[in-house]
């Protein structure tokens, strides 16, 4: 699962001093101590959700493959589980916007959690119908996009001020990272002890995540004066399409958005391209070992990325440090064209992973600053749907060029890629972003989105 995303304007380019006030009213209303308690409570139920995610999800193709199963099997699995996800997200937006959050978040993990529990139980008892642990880990997957759909947005409500959206965008990254580097190698030992203990720690990462979401005192909603009047079921079904519609109106319609959507697609897309070339031009010749050494040290630079994203961006500016680390993510995917060796796959592929978090604190943070209240969980599942559709098919894409072409081939059409990207945020990001760094106004002079000065609470 995981947070991420959206919030806060009533522009879709900005937002108005009407909603800054109305968040600076949210935030005064809140008791002294409890927004920093609350964010320590995201950041902590957001890694151990990624750590349990992480340890189940490297190791369930492996049972498949153990008790079995073809890898057209796994492959089919996770293809099926994608599109379901990038169907359901915008849908079950809509509730999470109309006041629902909290609930939907809770109850999605609460139902994740048991069905990895009934996983941990089919694997403890041996072989089992492929029909039962499909449908197990398919419903697991469609709680996971569940809570995603609905976490987008609780950002906003947990943020004092705009500009600690940064710093809370960055923790998130970095719990992500740690999950990532800790998770995989933490399923494959516990995987070797006994079959079902990775799938229980993730049952017992779920339910510390509903009670996290639990905890977390701020509401997570928005007033219910922001949302009017709440509809009977039969209007909402009826209006449904039109709500869940209302997240793409706003994407298609905000140039801050559409340089989000456009950015997080394409690296997506690219990212999953390079990753399975990886993949197959290492584990061609037994690297197994060298694979696992290229995700380690990917996963170690991306958190050490993490770390030092906010102090980027606070020293350069969103707009500067977006721009300049975009047109430097050509020169580790050039690397990749002529690499060959696991060091200098391990090498270019570290060096993609400390400069994408620097992209994400400030993608994350312009999409909240830019997205209504009342849509931020609709827009978001668009931006996620966007981003799955893209990497749906980069795994056949890499297979085709590798076997076809070569193995330099993906890394040079991601090369190409990305200078149009690049391009393409050098322009986009001049009308949209800030190029002032973040720390460079004095306290008692900040500038709100809409231009005008803001004295800060």
């Amino acid at each position: 699962m995981g947070t991420v995303d959206e919030c806060a304007a009533s522009q879709p380019t900005g937002g108005s001093r009407g909603e800054r006030r109305g968040g600076a009213t949210s935030a005064a209303r809140r008791p002294a101590g409890r927004g920093s308690r609350d964010v320590r409570l995201l950041w902590l139920t957001n890694a151990v959700d990624g750590l349990g995610t992480q340890t189940s999800g490297v190791v369930f193709p492996l049972l498949l493959l153990h008790w079995g199963h073809s890898p057209a099997a796994a492959g089919v699995f996770a293809s099926a589980a994608a599109l379901t996800g990038v169907a359901l997200g915008p849908l079950v937006a809509v509730p999470a916007d109309r006041g629902h959050r909290r609930r939907i978040m809770i109850t999605s993990a609460l139902l994740a959690a048991a069905a990895m529990a009934g996983l941990a139980v089919a694997a403890a008892q041996g072989r089992t119908s492929l029909r039962i642990l499909v449908a197990l880990a398919l419903a697991e997957r469609l709680c996971a996009v569940t809570y995603e759909a609905a976490a987008r947005g609780a950002i906003t409500h947990l943020a004092a001020r705009p500009e600690e959206l940064p710093r809370i965008a960055a923790g998130i990254q970095t719990g992500d990272q740690i999950a990532l580097v800790t998770g995989p190698a933490l399923g494959g030992v516990l995987f070797q002890l006994a079959r079902p203990l990775p799938f229980l720690a993730d049952t017992l990462s779920y339910a510390v995540t509903a009670l996290g979401v639990r905890a977390i005192r701020t509401p997570v909603d928005a007033p219910r004066e922001e949302r009017g009047p709440r509809p009977d079921i039969l209007r909402t079904l009826r209006a449904l399409p039109g709500d869940a519609g209302a997240g793409l109106a706003l994407v298609a319609r905000s140039a801050v958005l559409r340089l989000v959507v456009t950015w997080t697609s394409v690296a997506s897309g690219v990212v999953t391209l390079l990753s399975f070339t990886v993949l197959f031009v290492l584990g061609a010749h037994g690297g197994t070992a060298a694979t696992g050494m290229v995700l380690a040290a990917s996963g170690a630079a991306g958190l050490l990325g993490s770390l030092l994203s906010v102090r980027v961006v606070r020293r350069f500016g969103p707009r500067r440090a977006l721009v300049t680390a975009t047109w430097l993510l050509t020169v580790p995917l050039a690397a990749l064209i002529t690499a060959h060796g696991p060091w200098a796959f391990g090498a270019a592929f570290a060096a993609l992973c400390v400069l994408v978090p620097v992209i994400t604190v400030v993608l994350s943070s312009a999409a909240i600053a830019a997205t209504p209240r009342e849509v931020q969980s609709r827009a978001g599942a668009v931006i996620g749907s966007a981003a799955a559709l893209a990497a749906a098919g980069a795994p056949a894409a890499a297979a085709a060029l590798v076997t076809e072409v070569g193995s330099w081939a993906p890394a040079l059409l991601s090369t190409a890629v990305v200078v149009v990207l690049a391009g393409y945020t050098h322009v986009a990001a001049r009308g949209t972003l800030s190029a002032a760094p973040a720390d460079a106004a004095r306290p008692d002079r900040v500038s709100g989105p809409s231009g005008e000065r803001e004295r800060q609470p």
